[in-house]
């Protein structure tokens, strides 16, 4: 079977519009989670959300949009998967390949809108522009359909797992021989439609989130995109690049291509406990990282660092925080990036998988946010400052809805 490597990355969040920028936040311990600006909710300026500054008109100019049903998830797909697609230098005829994938990710896809689609549902009329936007698939769709994708396309929703799950899927397709690249990842907007309903269960915070935290008081939403681009040996081949430590860190290749990690291990399972929480013995974790243990072939000891689910909840955090001590006995360095972005749904999990490719890529951590007490009767500590630490292989949780749960290996090239 084909190793897979990671050679192009972009992102869209609440702490910056590009790759560097997002870099330089983490960095610098910059928090994006602010009382909301732009979005039309009686939340607005009460509720603190991770909000991306551009403006969906901004996007709309931007990639010269005339569609008048292209929806803001779409946007931030666009700005990420386009920036993904330049750093790994791939062209039109690469693109347009039959071996080329696209496997996506959302949870909200058009339902951002959901006054227009309240209006389409219930008021009698020829429809809105954005009906053929609601489609949890539509999202890919316009992007397969705008750079002329002739390979394999599919969407998947599996709640805040979603984009991990987009990932594993590429991944398996190149080792499988189904497709020698695949552009994986997700995007999700703030929408009415989530936020209400996350306010219905009682986990939105009135304050910042503090993952980990012994007062932790519940998750902030955010919004963002992550596309990263997958390739097998044969791709790389063909493409004049040799795998090796000269490249193992982005830093160069033929023709400048990247080789930023490659992604050795993976795993999805469904502990099925509850619709909305994880057991609090952490079955579904548990069993999600040692299986991406046994994929990669490493033993638990192996794993430099973990960048966490961790949403600042009282469930996830304790339920993730029992499976870790449950494997690792001593977990490793871990942290919550969701401290920086909030949690931003389907698109969770490409974000967090960029932001664990970074540390490995530069050899450094970023701190975890907002942290003071551990919880009571575990006492695990994220880390809380910045610094350069000697990294192997990562690993990425990313658990949803349902109990359904996947874990991410990163290793360095060599």
């Amino acid at each position: 079977m084909s190793r897979v490597f990671i050679t192009g990355m972009g992102i869209i969040s609440a702490v910056g519009v590009s790759l560097a920028e997002n870099r330089s936040a983490l960095r610098a311990g910059k928090c994006g989670v602010i009382l909301s600006a732009r979005l039309p909710t009686r939340y607005a300026g009460i509720l603190p959300f991770g909000e991306i500054g551009t403006g969906t008109d901004e996007l709309t100019e931007k990639f010269k949009i005339t569609d008048p049903g292209i929806t803001r998830t779409t946007l931030l797909a666009l700005h990420a998967f386009d920036d993904a697609l330049s750093d790994a230098r791939l062209t039109a005829a690469e693109l347009s390949d039959p071996g080329t994938a696209l496997i996506g990710a959302t949870t909200v896809g058009g339902m951002c809108l959901t006054d227009e689609l309240y209006r389409d549902s219930v008021i009698p009329c020829e429809g809105s522009a954005f009906l053929s936007s609601y489609d949890c698939a539509s999202v890919h769709l316009y992007l397969q359909g705008r750079y002329n994708m002739q390979g394999f396309t599919t969407t998947i929703n599996t709640a805040c797992s979603s984009s991990a799950n987009a990932i594993q899927y590429g991944a398996r397709l190149i080792k499988n021989g189904l497709a020698g690249r695949a552009i994986v990842g997700g995007t999700d907007s703030l929408a009415k439609f989530t936020i209400n309903g996350f306010n219905a269960l009682q986990i939105l915070s009135s304050g910042i989130c503090r993952p980990f935290d012994r007062d932790r008081a519940g998750l902030n939403l955010g919004e963002g995109a992550a596309y990263l681009v997958l390739e097998g040996e044969e791709a790389l081949a063909g493409a004049g690049v040799t795998v090796g430590e000269s490249v193992a860190t982005g830093a160069g290749g033929s023709a400048g291509k990247k080789i930023y990690a490659e992604l050795t291990g993976y795993c999805n399972t469904n502990d099925a406990f509850h619709p909305s929480a994880l057991s609090l013995a952490g079955d579904g974790p548990y069993l999600a990282m040692t299986g991406a243990l046994q994929s990669a072939r490493l033993n638990a000891a192996d794993i430099d660092f973990i960048n966490t689910h961790g949403t600042a909840t009282e469930n996830n955090d304790e339920a993730e925080s029992r499976a870790m001590v449950r494997l690792f006995g001593e977990p490793p360095v871990f942290v919550s990036t969701k401290s920086y972005t909030g949690h931003t749904l389907g698109a969770s999990g490409a974000i967090e998988a960029v932001y664990s490719i970074l540390s490995l890529a530069h050899q450094e951590l970023y701190a975890s946010l907002n942290f003071d007490q551990p919880i009571p009767g575990i006492g695990l500590r994220p880390l809380q400052a910045y610094k350069n630490y000697t990294l192997r292989h990562v690993m990425s949780n990313s658990f949803g809805f349902g109990g359904n749960c996947t874990s991410l290996i990163f290793s360095k090239v060599s």
